[in-house]
């Protein structure tokens, strides 16, 4: 069984589409897949209570107990280890991570980020994409590489900004599309890797 290892930050909810999906579209048996694991940085973490309401293995690795990133990433990576990822997936996980981290993990490591890439990379992007006077916004999962915000292409999405947008009401939007296209790229890393 190839498993799948979730880091997030929050409420988890790209956490538990991908997990429905998994169940849904039956990724145990299409795909030899399953989510083994979710890991947070944050112990108060939405994402954890619902990754155990499905059985699914939690931990816990606070980044403020490590005096660096070096550090803290070294003791993530242990905790991902003890599950054998095939794949980790980033879903919320707000970290940079170290670029020895990035090594450990390449090609096997997928996040989404809310914006068309490689437009607004970093932070506030639905504000940026609303103040720079887009028409469109969006979201991309791609495989993370040691430049933030950077690297293959795996899918994409494109959300209309509405004259009346904030960047509230974008995001709302675009994370819609996120619990739609996350779970879909997956599913294509799975099958393209199998």
């Amino acid at each position: 069984m190839r498993n799948i290892v979730i880091l997030i930050s929050g409420g988890g909810s790209n956490m538990a589409a991908i997990v429905r999906a998994a169940e849904r579209e039956h990724w145990a048996r299409r795909f030899d897949a399953r989510v083994a694991a979710v890991i947070s940085n944050k112990a108060d973490a939405g994402g954890l209570a619902l990754a155990q309401a499905q059985g699914i293995a939690t931990a816990v690795v606070a980044h403020q107990d490590y005096p660096n990133r070096e550090a803290f990433d070294a003791a993530l990576a242990d905790a991902i280890d003890a599950h054998a990822p095939a794949l980790v997936v980033l879903a919320g996980f707000m970290r940079i991570l170290t670029p020895g981290f990035v090594a450990r993990y390449e090609g096997r490591l997928l996040n989404i980020h809310p914006s068309l890439l490689p437009a607004f990379p970093g932070l506030h992007t639905h504000r940026r994409a609303i103040e720079a006077g887009c028409k469109v916004a969006g979201l991309t999962v791609h495989q993370v590489t040691v430049d933030l915000d950077h690297g293959p292409i795996l899918a994409q999405a494109v959300v209309p900004i509405l004259s009346d947008d904030t960047p509230e009401t974008l995001s709302a939007r675009v994370l819609a599309q996120e619990h739609r296209v996350y779970p879909q790229a997956i599913a294509s890393w799975l099958s393209e890797t199998n």
